[in-house]
């Protein structure tokens, strides 16, 4: 067969273009598709926590976080009561500048990018786009929680977001802080980015938004059970909704193709976690997709399923563990309380959270 490509990666958040670029830095002949146009807003992944920005800068893209804000604490509350956690490390930076900085990167190495693209996948190494059938040695799916490659637990959250413009925003939650309000039926994060403006994320059960007439109107009562203030216009601004949020990969790989990113499976982050877990298992895949393209085995999807269990499964444990107590308010509320007297009671799971995994021999950082 001819191919016409090395690798094609669909989807160009974080892990597309970063498992992009590092191909193309290997000497790969790649083409990057996304559906969307490009700079775009994203309902939630405005915050980066240390292990991410570590990652980056071992792969030299550390320009990507220029004027990011440096987060240095995390305010949670639960009831009446709220703890003040430090943070080692981590920054928050709005989607439509990381994500166009990494595409601009991808670029640079090589890579062709092509956006408004809607690609689909049939036989092994064959990907539409759009009219058109391209060949590649390797593709490489990232195309998210709404790529239908994984699929959603039983009792999944689902999330939500908002950008709120800087004006509108109060100044009760400030720069270099994660504000999190915690209730029953979900949780609300409050963020401010490089140019001044809030970002909001939010996690609530399904039946809660409904409940509450949506999302704004969920994130209100939450805020309201907290005791902070509501910012002018809050439960009526634009949010944006996703597919439930935790969810299992229907498979890591196939004939001439690995899954990677949110794709391969997510789990209910907590601050700035599902950023890291897209940069490493980017780096982590490079390698071994490059040892694919040069020749394929299939022998290397299991491989790949090992690599990413080594590198994402741990950290997804640990999120998942912590969800399940901001489920439950009586929880939620005790860990606060004692959080508030013994912050040091945190900090193992804040540093294992915030240092990066120990990458698999060959991994391209």
């Amino acid at each position: 067969m001819t191919w016409d490509w090395d690798a094609v990666v669909i989807g160009a958040g974080p892990a597309g273009s970063v498992t992009a670029r590092e191909l193309a830095r290997l000497g790969s002949r790649v083409l990057l598709v996304d559906k969307a146009t490009f700079p775009r807003t994203k309902v939630c992944g405005c915050c980066l926590n240390g292990a991410a920005a570590r990652t980056l800068a071992r792969l030299g893209l550390q320009d990507t976080l220029r004027d990011a804000i440096p987060l240095r604490r995390v305010q949670v509350a639960a009831g009446k009561h709220a703890a003040e956690l430090r943070l080692p490390d981590g920054c928050a930076l709005s989607r439509e500048a990381f994500d166009m900085r990494l595409i601009d990167a991808a670029q640079a190495a090589g890579v062709e990018f092509r956006p408004n693209t809607v690609a689909r996948t049939h036989h092994a190494g064959e990907v539409h786009l759009e009219g058109e059938t391209h060949t590649a040695r390797v593709v490489i799916v990232a195309t998210g929680l709404a790529g239908g490659e994984a699929t959603p637990e039983a009792g999944s959250r689902i999330g939500a977001g908002v950008v709120l413009s800087a004006t509108a925003a109060l100044a009760f939650f400030t720069p270099g802080t994660i504000h999190m309000a915690t209730g029953s039926g979900g949780y609300v994060g409050f963020v401010r980015v490089e140019d001044g403006r809030l970002d909001v994320a939010a996690a609530f059960d399904a039946a809660f938004m409904k409940a509450n007439g949506g999302p704004g109107r969920a994130a209100e009562a939450i805020l309201q059970q907290v005791g902070w203030p509501v910012p002018s216009g809050f439960a009526t601004a634009a949010w944006k909704g996703t597919p439930p949020l935790t969810r299992r990969p229907l498979h890591l790989g196939r004939e001439r193709l690995f899954v990677t990113g949110d794709a391969a499976g997510y789990v209910e982050p907590f601050t700035g976690e599902g950023m890291a877990w897209a940069i490493m298992s980017a780096a982590a895949l490079a390698p071994l997709a490059h040892r694919a393209i040069t020749k394929w085995d299939n022998r290397l999807i299991a491989e790949w399923e090992a690599t990413h269990r080594q590198v994402i499964g741990r950290r997804q444990r640990v999120c998942r563990m912590v969800s399940r107590v901001l489920r439950s308010p009586a929880l939620t509320t005790i860990a606060v309380r004692s959080l508030r007297t013994f912050p040091a009671f945190a900090r193992p799971v804040v540093s294992s959270l915030n240092r990066p995994s120990s990458l698999p021999h060959g991994a391209s950082v």
